[in-house]
């Protein structure tokens, strides 16, 4: 009996942990959707990661850097889900654990459509390399450049910031010229295949 109130006092505890660091992730969404975001700040986002990723520090990211920046992030990645996995920090991650985790996960909804509301992420990372591969080095001052041109695009009142508003506008748009771009695809007649000559 005590052995059953121990386990299930652990598997409270855990869940109530799991459920508060969800809950604050979720309410720190609404304030970053909201805040206004100055040229600097989205240009040197941007770079950040071309930066991180040129090893050599030549200006340039190769194929092969992105590749490697790409499998440390992933590794990062698992590192830190196995931490929230890990309530207790004993380095291994116990049965109570992981059913508190799973339980977390099945209160949130099906898998499908928690990656409905992300969109599709599937084969991005190959295909992005492959076009990587195929174009050349990235020029981080190109990219910087390309920045700054999106930046302008969204300030739609040219003071320097970017709205929530201003970012929503431009989301729409994108989203609108995709749509239109799909129902020109669907629209096309199918190609007509011409006998071959004997």
């Amino acid at each position: 009996m005590k052995k059953t109130v121990v386990i299930g006092g652990m598997v409270a505890v855990t869940f109530a942990a799991l459920a508060g660091g969800v809950m604050a992730q979720q309410a720190n969404r609404p304030a970053r959707a909201q805040a206004e975001m100055t040229q600097a700040a989205f240009v040197d986002a941007r770079v950040a990661r071309l930066t991180a990723a040129d090893a050599n520090n030549d200006g340039t990211v190769t194929a092969e850097e992105h590749q490697a920046a790409h499998q440390v992030k992933r590794a990062e990645r698992a590192d830190d889900r196995f931490a929230r996995m890990d309530t207790n920090g004993d380095g291994s991650i116990s049965r109570a654990e992981f059913d508190a985790l799973r339980e977390a996960r099945a209160e949130r909804g099906p898998r499908a459509e928690r990656a409905g509301m992300r969109g599709p992420r599937g084969g991005r990372g190959g295909e992005r390399a492959a076009r990587m591969a195929d174009r050349g080095p990235v020029v981080i001052a190109e990219a910087r450049a390309k920045a700054e041109q999106a930046f302008a695009r969204m300030d739609a009142d040219s003071n320097g910031v970017v709205t929530a508003a201003e970012r929503q506008a431009v989301r729409g748009e994108r989203r609108a010229r995709m749509t239109e771009r799909r129902a020109a695809r669907q629209a096309a007649p199918a190609p007509v295949a011409t006998p071959m000559a004997e």
